[in-house]
């Protein structure tokens, strides 16, 4: 029933396991890929023909996590997987950009790649799975692709050492967190975070993930000589040559003088100009010749321009491979934002402000290693006014996310700690106009607008986008491309980073692929190009802002012992909601006691404190606080003196003068100052008012005369008291304690006189029979206030 084919490959230690025949069988091409316990199916279908007027290649890729693979339920109401996430519509898109490139020119037949993780161990992740399994699956399925591609994810550890596969926890501890993507001669895209890498150390993690990939191309080629189904034919192309011909002569040097005009808006006008000969011969001819002639068009432009670059190095715009368009930078752009920057470069303009926000600002993850939280954002919005197009204005596009990912990538390496900073960070990019890389402007736009905001950055980050002309083996690598130098480039080659080292590299190519010299000359004129903007930066901000902006809440810390978390939380959030309603500041708890308290109003957040300290610190003795009475007895008055703790103030502690009704001179509620006497060793204090004084809170003398001594003088000896038995004035003969449920007389003893100060006493008793008295006498107890003659 089943004609299964299965493959295996190391990578990184670990079998890594392609299967096909099994699962989704009406598919074009169906791969399951298997990384320890982690699984993702990938399927591949194809359209047989081609839309009528279709002009482009629509290729869709769809990544889906589904939540049964790490054994979760998803969150919120409905219970199940809904629009994609940005981890999904992030990982869709490391799939799309190497495949992409590799189908060949004309080939307009919709595709759809659909990858599913279907188990998750929490060790090995599926992105990198989804990219292997959709070249296989692509590459059996009989569809034009010029493929196969290998992927790796690379680590860099603190040792110096490159890790392939490297798991969450050896990323979190090391510099880099690398996915790249290439056939077996050529990387095709590059995705990365770094701490500050050196261009070396950046170039060997990708030359160290290609070599793994290419085994993993081995791989996907033992199966498909396995499996794979018969390649589909194409139509041999036999007009272009002839309408290309053609064209060239239509054009002239309209053209070529159009490309010479700097300006952006007339050279878009000269362009239109010169390609009007093109319509009007074009005009009436059928749709699919009409379509060709306009594709062949745009072929004839991007040979004009490349030429120009390789054989005279001049640019669109006038510049040179390495010129930088003129650069401007202002901080402090709107007035009411924490933090904001306006960055212009040439034609490309980024609108960026930095917003401070506290704990329960950040941002909640439900993925399928469980919720997660990130307090750093940010988002990047690309309106279609900033190019002069009518277009849809609304939710983020998966372009506007993948730039976004890139600039948060770029800035990330260089944020303090919570620790250092514990704020929430949100940085929003709006681009005003666009005419190059949007996303390294909104780099170099977030650092200024983070050091505005008062973020200690540890560096600030700049970006530079570089693109490439290749013919052959000659080749020029161009520094800040233009938006037409990206279309009719062959590289989109980003590079941002400090004045130490590189912090996120982004390659996409848009040929077979690129070589190691090619790499190392980008990332070498890359670095000069991002020193240049740092400089350019550093006119308007060189070092982060000492103070916040009036607007942004202040968070200041504090450290509290685990054992006393519960006191501060109070039961059922009673005492921690009190705090807030009271003081009007936020108040955040951490697991390990640390506490968080925010607002924009230093004597809130000092009112917080001082009130949390309170509840947690330890009653000193011979300190004097200010409490409020409580409950007022006879005997005294209780005084709360710190949150929750209670100490008694003694009606003789109250005043030096006698006071004979408390309530004449205290009431409950009254605010009073008190020092703190002693702290029994049953937890029970004593306070004092007579030694403080009420009004300023300043310790007195205290002059009250000491005690006079008891009339009579000194009490003299106690006297002997006789024989009382155990050893303690005589013996003390018992006799049976029972007989018949009574106790024989005399068994306790006589005492003699107790001493002269106190008074003699009779006979205690004199026992008897049964449970009453000899002699039938009732006992007689003298009592304890009884002294000297009173005495019976």
């Amino acid at each position: 029933m089943f004609d299964i084919k299965t493959v295996e490959a190391d990578l990184g230690g670990k079998t890594l396991k392609l299967e096909t025949g099994r699962v989704a069988r009406q598919a074009n091409g169906a791969v399951m890929a298997t990384l320890g316990e982690t699984v993702v199916l990938c399927a591949v279908t194809a359209a047989k023909s081609v839309k009528p007027g279709q002009d482009f290649f629509p290729l869709t890729v769809h990544y889906q996590e589904k939540f049964s693979a790490a054994g979760r339920i998803p969150g919120g109401f409905f219970k199940r997987e809904r629009g994609a996430t940005e981890k999904e519509t992030l990982t869709s898109r490391l799939i799309d950009r190497p495949i992409r490139p590799l189908f060949p020119e004309g080939f307009y037949n919709e595709v759809l790649v659909i990858a599913q993780v279907l188990s998750y161990d929490g060790e090995n992740e599926p992105d990198i799975l989804a990219m292997i399994a959709a070249s296989a699956a692509l590459t059996i399925s009989g569809v034009p692709f010029m493929g196969p591609i290998g992927a790796a994810r690379v680590g860099y550890s603190a040792e110096g050492e490159y890790i392939l596969n490297p798991t969450q926890a050896q990323i979190a501890e090391g510099k880099l967190d690398l996915v790249m993507a290439g056939t077996p001669n050529a990387v095709m895209m590059v995705e990365s975070e770094a701490k500050e890498l050196s261009e070396d150390e950046m170039l060997g993690a990708v030359m160290f993930g290609h070599k793994a990939s290419q085994e993993v191309c081995k791989a996907i080629i033992k199966l498909a000589e396995q499996a794979a189904k018969e390649p589909w034919e194409l139509p041999e192309d036999t007009e272009s040559e002839g309408i290309l011909a053609k064209l060239k002569d239509l054009a002239g040097d309209g053209l070529e003088k159009a490309y010479g005009i700097v300006g952006k808006a007339e050279r878009v006008a000269a362009l239109a100009a010169a390609k009007t000969p093109f319509k009007d011969a074009y005009a009436d001819a059928d749709p699919a010749t009409a379509l060709k002639a306009t594709k062949l068009g745009k072929k004839l432009e991007a040979n004009i321009v490349r030429g120009a670059i390789l054989k005279d190095g001049r640019r669109i715009d006038g510049r040179g491979p390495r010129d930088i368009r003129p650069i401007e930078a202002m901080v402090h752009f709107l007035p009411r934002a924490h933090g904001s920057a306006i960055f212009t470069r040439g034609e490309t303009q980024a609108i960026v402000s930095t917003t401070l926000g506290t704990k329960e600002s950040e941002q909640m993850i439900d993925g399928l290693e469980g919720l997660s939280y990130s307090r750093f954002m940010l988002h990047y919005n690309f309106p279609p006014y900033s190019v002069g197009e009518v277009g849809r204005f609304g939710a983020p596009s998966r372009r506007e996310t993948g730039h976004g990912k890139l600039a948060w990538r770029a800035l990330h390496p260089m944020l303090p700690s919570a620790e250092e900073f514990p704020y929430t960070i949100r940085v929003l990019s709006d681009i005003t106009e666009s005419n190059g890389s949007s996303s390294m402007a909104t780099v170099c736009g977030g650092s200024l607008a983070m050091m505005d905001a008062g973020v200690p950055l540890k560096a600030p980050v700049a970006g530079i986008a570089m693109g490439l002309i290749l013919e052959g083996k000659d080749f020029a690598v161009i520094s800040d491309i233009l938006g037409d130098e990206d279309h009719l480039g062959d590289m989109d080659f980003k590079v941002a980073g400090t004045s130490n080292g590189i912090t996120a590299l982004q390659m996409d190519i848009k040929v077979a692929g690129i070589t190691e010299e090619i790499m190392k000359v980008a990332l070498a004129q890359a670095k000069e190009g991002r020193a240049h903007i740092l400089g350019e930066m550093a006119k308007a901000l060189d070092h982060t802002r000492e103070e916040l902006s009036a607007h942004a809440p202040r968070i200041e810390t504090m450290q509290v012992p685990k054992d006393k978390i519960r006191e501060v939380i109070g039961t059922g959030g009673k005492v921690i909601r009190e705090i807030v309603a009271e003081t009007g500041a936020k108040v955040d708890i951490d697991d390990d006691g640390t506490i968080k308290i925010a607002s924009s109003d230093p004597a809130k957040i000092e009112a917080a404190r001082a009130w949390i300290h309170g509840i947690v610190a330890e009653p000193i003795p011979g300190t004097i606080y200010t409490g409020k009475v409580a409950n007022i007895v006879d005997f005294g008055a209780f005084v709360t003196f710190m949150p929750g703790k209670d100490g008694l103030v003694h009606v003789s502690e109250i005043k030096n003068e006698r006071v004979e009704n408390v309530r004449d001179v205290l009431s409950e509620g009254q605010e009073v100052k008190v020092k703190l006497l002693e702290v029994d060793q049953r937890g029970k204090v004593r306070l004092s008012m007579r030694v403080v004084d009420q009004e300023t809170g300043a310790e007195l003398e205290d002059t009250r005369p000491p005690k006079e001594p008891r009339e009579g003088g000194d009490r003299g000896p106690r006297g002997d008291r006789g024989d009382r038995g155990r050893g303690r004035g005589g013996d003390r003969d018992r006799g049976p304690r029972r007989e018949g449920g009574g106790r024989d007389g005399g068994g306790r003893g006589d005492r003699g006189p107790r001493g002269e100060g106190r008074g003699e006493r009779g006979p205690r008793r004199d026992g008897g029979e049964g449970q009453g008295n000899e002699g039938g006498s009732e006992p007689t107890f003298a009592p304890a206030f009884l002294t000297g003659d009173d005495a019976d």
